[in-house]
């Protein structure tokens, strides 16, 4: 990219010589676009661009993104990747949400969107850990960390890298009240090719019956990993990149 798509985003990218096409990986929340990395580094046939979200890390002086400007400034790399490449969007957790609602906006943009163990309670409600969140968001964001990561691995982190979370709180929190508010989109529209993958972890039953549902009304393709929990993109970088990859053949072969 000559010049950032959206000024002021963080933006990352990997260039190979001859692409197959590029890949634009969308974090969740409480995390940034450098977590991709093991993937990045498995995915040698394809240009790789990563970025921090508004409100997040490098992104933080945007201030905290809804949505809609969320999908918008994913559209704006989209479109600058576009103007060589085909394009894959994959996104982890709520940045699956944001995936999908870039696809469903602008469908000739897409070739396929994937996304990863992304909260869609409007299509299958979830009770969630913690029904009422705080109003707090530094507290709010050490509280999500050690949920989904570990306390132990909280304890592990520098001062300098927690209070780094914690600044981080507000656009988590604007996340997460996203989600569990009114449905940011309606599936039905989705004109794109698409894929909602998970693990088989605890959750797996609850995954199981929301991708039976993402298959029946939306003809989506869903596939669970084996062995894989929700931070697959750190911890199952080999068997993600392998079924990214696989994905992609299948939609060039369909195409």
């Amino acid at each position: 990219m000559p010049s950032p798509p959206v000024p002021g985003l963080a933006v990352a990218e990997r260039r190979v010589t001859h692409p197959q096409a590029s890949v634009i990986c969308v974090h969740g929340g409480l995390d940034r676009g450098g977590s991709f990395a093991r993937i990045a580094r498995r995915l040698e046939q394809f240009d790789l661009v990563t970025y921090d979200r508004r409100g997040y890390q490098g992104s933080r002086a945007l201030g905290v993104g809804t949505h809609d400007e969320h999908v918008a400034d994913l559209l704006a790399l989209i479109r600058a990747e576009r103007e060589n490449a085909r394009v894959l969007i994959f996104g982890h957790s709520v940045g699956g949400v944001v995936a999908l609602g870039a696809a469903l906006a602008e469908p000739a943009l897409v070739d396929l969107a994937v996304a990863y163990e992304s909260p869609l309670p409007w299509v299958l409600p979830r009770e969630h850990s913690r029904s009422i969140l705080g109003e707090d968001p530094r507290e709010e964001a050490e509280v999500f960390f050690k949920r989904m990561v570990s306390r132990s691995a909280w304890e592990r982190l520098s001062d300098a890298e927690k209070e780094s979370r914690r600044l981080d709180g507000p656009a988590l929190l604007a996340d997460l009240r996203s989600v569990r508010a009114n449905a940011p989109f309606d599936l039905t529209d989705l004109a794109t090719s698409a894929t909602y993958v998970h693990g088989d972890g605890v959750l797996a039953p609850y995954y199981r019956e929301l991708s039976a549902l993402l298959a029946s009304r939306y003809a989506i393709r869903t596939v669970e990993m084996t062995g894989a929990g929700h931070g697959a993109h750190l911890a199952n970088p080999d068997q993600l990149a392998e079924l990214l990859a696989t994905l992609w053949q299948d939609t060039c072969a369909s195409a």
